[in-house]
């Protein structure tokens, strides 16, 4: 056999031999590929058993319930008779109101001279176009409106404070998105110690009926308190 054939024949046979190598070491890299695949799902999967025993579903959430931190105003039930000689104390009412509830008109305390009342004019809402024989002072803590004051016009906001002097034509309107809400102090007192009305009709029912009318001690002159033993002239 000539040493050209014989070439010929080992580089065949070295060529069938390669050819399974190749194929095998193919094999090898794709059981490899498939192994690591494998191996990478069971961690997956692992890694999430074990996630969701850490980590509680929605339906096991222990539920939370928040308060709002706003204070909520309350206030003391208000008394038919004249005031003690005591402090009457009411915290925040620039910062905190509006109060518990939305009434249009409630009266926190009335004195010998005077008397405090809160006021909440829903949206839309007004007061009331009218005159008083005493003298208001009104001070406004939410909202925004429109004063009209013996014929003249002036805007409102939280932070104003606006005086209505007696027998003055005086009208407020809520003009903004939010109830207009305010306090307002009356020298001497307009309205019952007890009056509390859900809303402006109910209000005006009641003075229309004679049930929301000052008490008379409210009404009286320094002297006659003086002389009912009231008030002490020598401030003891």
């Amino acid at each position: 056999m000539s040493s050209a054939v014989l070439q010929h024949r080992v580089s065949i046979h070295s060529t069938c031999v390669a050819l399974p190598r190749r194929q095998v070491q193919g094999q090898q890299i794709i059981r490899g590929y498939m192994r690591n695949s494998l191996q990478i799902s069971q961690s997956i999967r692992s890694s999430r058993e074990y996630s969701s025993r850490l980590l509680p579903t929605v339906s096991n959430i222990p539920r939370r319930h928040f308060t709002s931190t706003a204070v909520t105003m309350k206030f003391p039930t208000p008394s038919l008779d004249p005031p003690k000689h005591e402090m009457a104390y009411f915290p925040q009412m620039t910062t905190s109101l509006p109060s518990e509830s939305g009434d249009f008109r409630r009266v926190l305390w009335t004195g010998l001279y005077s008397q405090l009342v809160l006021m909440t004019v829903p949206v839309g809402g007004e007061i009331g176009d009218e005159k008083h024989t005493v003298d208001q002072i009104l001070t406004f803590t939410s909202g925004q409106g429109k004063a009209t004051i013996a014929g003249v016009d002036q805007d409102v906001k939280a932070g104003d404070l606006i005086i209505v002097p007696a027998g003055t034509q005086h009208q407020f309107i809520n003009t903004g998105p939010t109830p207009l809400i305010l306090y307002t102090v009356y020298s001497p007192a307009e309205h019952k110690p007890t009056s509390v009305h859900k809303d402006k009709a109910q209000g005006d029912r009641e003075e229309e009926e004679g049930i929301d009318v000052p008490p008379e001690w409210s009404q009286r002159s320094k002297k006659e308190n003086e002389d009912l033993g009231l008030v002490d002239p020598e401030g003891h």
